[in-house]
């Protein structure tokens, strides 16, 4: 009898903080930039995601490693860099090359938690593998669920732009969009909604990591009609074409060298009115997933978890939609390197915004900390908890660094500070750029080849030497 009071008496702190362990709601956008009325731009609404911001910190300096799916969403769920993992394609390969990482999720499995997935976490072919496990990788969940809607089902509605691209069914890259008069949950976004609000349902007694990964808004475009009506097309304004190729001059080539061959908007034979049909589909595929985080946030307080949630809103990478006449992503860009971070953790600070420089490898050590679970050894982020008490922390003076991999004759690496954006083209030997956010925000004058700014490239290329790890096999 002492023994089992004993016993009891041992175990029973444990269990208090079992019981105590906060959720984690782990919600995120596909290709999503920062044109959101929560980070500002009051032409896209997103009441939701506002909504969010005053429950907890908005990352005004968010940016991925690297600007494709694949790489930046493994990086994200293993805390480790793409030159780490040497993942910088869209192939399938975590495992392979990295058969022993702890994922994220694996850590909140191996601590208790019930684990899931409904949709893209890791790479998807979009809209190829929806429906799939796509490039997910099995040992990271307890469960994982792929709804498929009518984007996916009814692709031969969807109207497509370019030449060559009528007949083409990979919609993975293209210039499409359609506006079906139709309910949320007819489209796999809404369908990822209703599965994880049925698994908040399901599992509120016990803690969870519970995954949303929605496909909008990459293309092709497609969203509920109602959500394009938000965005009347003749609001929808597009950068001037002869003052974007002047933008352009000063960059060396290798930095736009994917997006030269049809300049403007990627494929040949685009006009500006179709990229402005396409802009719109763009922001109401980010107004659709605006109206899904609000389901998901709804869904905690109805089931009252909200004081017991922590909840991370995330994209993968930026998104170009005009801007210097460049479509899509995989460039150094402040605009394709910076997405939309979000996080509210109950205690901690809300209605707040940081200004620091912070990227997605910083998510991993984040959550571990905030759940008082051990992360494994290496990681290679930082955790943001003392931005998330004060934003404005001055001991956090990290740097983000993104990477473009194109081939091994084509790759860079960029540095952003609270103020420059320093970027190097195979180390330097095909052209660097430099572009001071305090007067340039927009990126339009490259301040690297003038001689008064000789003192700050060295000391900035010197800073983002550490972080060059390419393989010799990835590099010429």
């Amino acid at each position: 009898m002492r023994f089992a009071i004993a016993l009891l008496i041992l175990c029973l702190p444990h269990c208090l903080v079992a019981v105590e362990r906060p959720n984690v709601l782990f919600i995120a956008a596909d290709d999503m930039n920062c044109d959101l009325s929560a980070f500002g731009n009051g032409q896209v609404l997103t009441p939701n995601l506002e909504r969010l911001c005053k429950m907890g910190v908005r990352f005004d300096r968010a940016y991925c490693q690297q600007p494709l799916c694949g790489p930046s969403r493994a990086s994200l769920m293993t805390g480790l860099r793409p030159d780490t993992l040497d993942m910088h394609t869209l192939k399938h390969e975590l495992r392979q090359k990295n058969p022993d990482v702890v994922t994220l999720g694996q850590l909140f499995r191996n601590n208790g938690y019930f684990v899931a997935r409904a949709g893209k976490i890791y790479h998807y072919g979009n809209p190829s593998q929806i429906g799939t496990d796509g490039n997910d990788d099995p040992a990271t969940w307890d469960e994982r669920y792929n709804p498929v809607g009518i984007d996916r089902s009814q692709q031969e509605n969807i109207t497509r732009y370019g030449a060559g691209r009528q007949k083409d069914k990979n919609l993975g890259i293209s210039m499409a969009w359609w506006d079906p008069v139709s309910r949320d949950e007819e489209h796999t976004d809404g369908m990822v909604a209703s599965k994880i609000i049925e698994l908040i349902k399901q599992k509120k007694d016990r803690p969870f990591f519970l995954a949303a990964g929605f496909y909008n808004p990459h293309c092709p475009y497609v969203a509920p009609r109602r959500y394009f009506d938000k965005h009347p097309l003749e609001q929808v304004t597009m950068p001037d074409l002869e003052e974007a190729e002047r933008d352009l001059a000063d960059v060396p080539p290798m930095a736009v060298q994917r997006d030269q061959k049809n300049w403007p908007y990627f494929f040949k034979d685009v006009t500006l009115e179709q990229a402005r049909k396409c802009k719109q589909a763009y922001y109401a595929c980010n107004s659709f997933v605006d109206a899904q985080v609000g389901r998901l946030i709804d869904a905690l307080q109805e089931n009252g978890l909200m004081e017991n949630t922590i909840i991370v809103f995330w994209s993968d990478h930026g998104y170009f939609l005009g801007e210097k006449g460049l479509w899509y992503k995989r460039k150094a860009f402040e605009r394709s390197a910076r997405m939309p971070l979000i996080i509210a953790a109950p205690g901690l600070a809300g209605d707040q915004v940081c200004s620091k420089p912070v990227e997605l490898v910083d998510l991993y050590p984040t959550l571990a900390q905030l759940c008082g679970l051990k992360p494994p050894a290496g990681l290679e982020g930082a955790s943001l908890r003392p931005l998330l008490v004060d934003p404005d922390d001055p001991g956090w003076t990290k740097p983000a660094v993104t990477q473009v991999w194109h081939n091994k004759r084509a790759w860079g690496y960029s540095l952003r500070t609270d103020r420059y954006r320093y970027t190097e083209w195979l180390e330097g030997r095909a052209g660097r750029e430099l572009y001071d956010h305090q007067s340039d925000p927009d990126e339009v004058t490259n301040l690297a080849d003038r001689p008064e700014q000789a003192e700050r490239v060295a000391r900035l290329s010197q800073q983002l030497a550490d972080y060059v790890q390419l393989q010799p096999d990835k590099r010429q």
